[in-house]
């Protein structure tokens, strides 16, 4: 009878076979190409609207005033583009730099602010630190609309309108990016801080030569939000810009649209030029992206 257990305890504990296929890896393996086709369909399906605009730019009026919809243009022709770079009442070329120039303002300050104020609620002790903390994320739920008119007082106090300081300064304060970088400090190691600081190294050179290094994935992903929230504003651009050299690129485009007619061929080419600083930037930041947004919610 001993003998009977010896064998089944034997059996019980005996490896796998890796001659015999895993049912269950075997059944990942056959769903395999359903995935890669699921997820062809899903790129196409996020992907349509930027290939209809590319194609759409590059019809031409006549061929876009038709009642029949075509993918594919007919006839390529240049008409869009020529009409929104050649018109001097549509300075696309300055409209581009403003918004070149306010979203990467914006973007360095945001870096800046948030860096700091997230360091300070992730690392330091002070007194109150969980309610500023908790007020700091409150503003988190706060509609962005809701802040429109107070956000106009103060800049229409400072002397501000109709120029890109309106469209730089007042987004820089934001709660998300000191909630972003606050958790992404969180998980940093605590010792290679102490480390440091038994070195010798103050607070201040700790923070700059050990942890905004370490933080590079987190500060791209936060960066390219910033200038993709900035480059893509219509609403508070269109309130504090009022001349037509000062516009920014979003609320310039909305020019081309007059009361009676619509270009849609001049107005998708406006779109195409205004897209392509953001493909750039997130195919430079992509990997840094993926890796901030994968650590930057690890630990709370």
């Amino acid at each position: 009878m001993s003998t009977h257990i010896a064998d089944a305890d034997v059996d019980a504990t005996e490896e796998p076979n890796p001659e015999r296929p895993d049912e269950g890896e075997g059944e990942g393996r056959s769903r395999s190409p359903w995935r890669v086709v699921f997820v062809g369909l899903l790129a196409l399906l996020f992907l349509a609207p930027m290939l209809w605009m590319a194609t759409t730019s590059l019809k031409s009026t006549a061929e876009v005033s038709r009642a029949e919809l075509n993918f594919i243009p007919g006839e390529v022709s240049t008409e869009g583009y020529q009409k929104i770079l050649d018109a001097p009442q549509t300075p696309v070329g300055t409209w581009f730099l403003n918004s070149m120039l306010a979203a990467t303002g914006q973007t360095l300050l945001v870096l800046v602010v948030a860096t700091m104020a997230a360091y300070a609620l992730a690392r330091l002790s002070f007194p109150g630190k969980k309610i500023l903390t908790g007020l700091v994320l409150a503003t988190l739920f706060v509609p962005p609309i809701s802040l429109l008119i107070p956000n106009y007082v103060i800049v229409s106090k400072l002397g501000w309108l109709d120029s890109l300081s309106a469209v730089i300064v007042p987004g820089a304060a934001g709660a998300f990016g000191v909630f972003f970088l606050r958790q992404f400090f969180m998980g940093l190691p605590i010792e290679l801080e102490e480390a440091a600081m038994l070195d010798g190294a103050s607070r201040f050179k700790t923070f700059l030569t050990i942890i905004v290094p370490l933080s590079r994935p987190a500060l791209a992903t936060l960066a390219l939000l910033t200038f993709l929230a900035n480059w893509n504003d219509f609403l508070w651009p269109l309130y504090v810009l009022f001349s037509p050299e000062r516009l920014t690129i979003q609320p310039g485009l909305s020019t081309l649209q007059s009361a009676y007619t619509t270009d849609y061929a001049t107005i998708l080419a406006g779109g195409a030029i205004a897209s392509i600083p953001v493909l750039l930037l997130f195919l430079i930041s992509q990997r840094f992206v993926i890796e901030g947004i994968a650590r930057g919610g690890v630990k709370g």
